[in-house]
């Protein structure tokens, strides 16, 4: 290859290379809003109100990146996905942001081009049965039929879990989230394997919650959390700091009060490095807080012991609490 053609070789690579990396936010910017992937309605995380306006877990990140990016929480249209098409929806383009209780594996980091850039929450595989079968562990289940939603490592989990354990079951799969609960509430099956938010969220939306338990025994890993394409650092990196800023925020004690006085101005600082590095606002971590508050705000609101979900902190509680939930200092 000729000196010149390898130097126009070698600017080509460059500037498909500046595209990847700071496309996501430019086009966000362009189209002055993100378009964020969540469930078809799950409670507590992502479902649409009487008046068809999305809140939850979920959502609320949603919001808090819009606020990051656009100054404006609001500015997010959602996208509803199933577990069987919402990775390939992210990996087409169809959406900004993956927002929708998804578990973070190897096979998903390294196999399909996403990122996964960081644990929103700890969570782990459980199951539901009706309370009148008596039951306390899923070791009393041989011969059972149990629910489940395709397009999950839940399956495979389950049949791992009993397999080792020498009993038989069978499965009986659905796309649809509503179909699988709709199955186990008029007995199609008699157990509903799920993580166990994810089975809080279903029991609440049952006719009689009060008569299903979840039982205690929590058979795998499942930690939840944002994805993205992995093309694209610099998206990659926001996404990131928009939720560790959350939960840094509620360490420092930060939340969406305080953000109309002295907080303010501790918000600016922790989020600083942020406002060159990643072409934010000095104020983004400010709007971020107004908007949707810090991590423990945004728990208890859609997940905690006062709403339908009634989950504790447990585990998603700040190491300083009990917890596990740590992120890096900032600024």
């Amino acid at each position: 290859m000729h000196r010149g053609q390898l130097a126009a070789a070698l600017l080509a690579f460059l500037a498909s290379s500046s595209v990847g990396f700071a496309g996501t936010l430019d086009d966000v910017r362009a189209r002055d809003k993100l378009i964020c992937g969540v469930s078809e309605g799950l409670g507590g995380f992502s479902k649409q109100d009487a008046t068809g306006a999305w809140q939850g877990f979920d959502v609320d990140f949603c919001r808090a990146v819009a606020a990051a990016v656009l100054g404006d929480a609001g500015k997010v249209e959602y996208l509803p996905l199933s577990a069987e098409a919402r990775f390939a929806a992210l990996s087409d383009g169809k959406i900004d942001l993956l927002s929708r209780n998804s578990t973070w594996t190897m096979s998903r980091d390294l196999d399909l081009g996403l990122d996964f850039p960081g644990t929103s929450y700890f969570d782990g595989q459980g199951f539901m049965i009706p309370a009148i079968f008596g039951a306390i562990s899923p070791l009393e289940l041989d011969g059972a039929s149990i629910c489940v939603v395709s397009g999950t490592t839940t399956e495979a989990n389950a049949a791992a879990y009993f397999e080792k354990a020498g009993l038989k079951v069978s499965f009986l799969s659905f796309e649809a989230r509503d179909a699988a609960r709709a199955a186990y509430a008029e007995a199609r099956c008699d157990a509903y394997t799920a993580d166990r938010s994810a089975l809080a969220a279903e029991r609440a939306a049952l006719p009689t919650p009060d008569e299903h338990v979840i039982l205690k025994d929590v058979i795998s890993k499942e930690p939840l959390g944002p994805v993205v394409r992995d093309s694209d650092p610099q998206w990659t990196s926001l996404i990131r700091w928009t939720l560790f800023a959350l939960i840094d925020a509620e360490e420092q004690e930060l939340d969406a009060a305080s953000m109309g006085g002295a907080g303010a101005d501790t918000a600016k600082a922790m989020g600083a490095p942020a406002v060159k590095a990643l072409g934010l606002a000095d104020d983004w971590l400010v709007k971020v807080l107004a908007g949707v508050g810090n991590y423990g705000e945004v728990f208890e609101r859609n997940l905690g012991e006062e709403t339908p979900m009634q989950l504790s902190r447990g585990v998603n509680a700040l190491w300083t609490q009990g917890g596990i939930l740590y992120a890096p200092p900032m600024p």
